[in-house]
């Protein structure tokens, strides 16, 4: 049995617009980071882009992991103004497809 304590993830994937430079997505990699370096309920953060050889991501070329100690944390996150002037100042010009998946983080 492990002593590792349960981590509430929010697990997001973007597909950016063809037009979307190459410096914009550059842009929003760093504001993601500044974004979730600012609140306080996020526990960790980590992102990435694909590197998978099967050809199976559909478009979608890059992943963040937003962590939480609770779900409720997540809850308040969404709304948050720091998010939300985020996605409209950042994602909602850029992003054609976005797929979000929130789970509890099993062993």
């Amino acid at each position: 049995m492990s002593d590792k304590k349960k981590v509430y993830r929010h697990v997001v994937l973007f597909k950016f617009f063809d037009r979307t430079s190459e410096e914009t997505v550059h842009a929003i990699e760093n504001a993601f980071r500044e974004l979730t370096a600012s609140l306080p309920f996020v526990i960790d953060y980590e992102w990435g882009t694909n590197s998978s050889p099967e050809k199976l991501n559909e478009g979608f070329t890059h992943c963040f992991f937003v962590s939480f100690a609770k779900s409720e944390d997540r809850d308040a996150y969404l709304p948050h103004p720091n998010h939300q002037r985020f996605c409209r100042e950042f994602l909602d010009a850029n992003v054609e497809k976005v797929c979000v998946i929130d789970y509890w983080a099993n062993d």
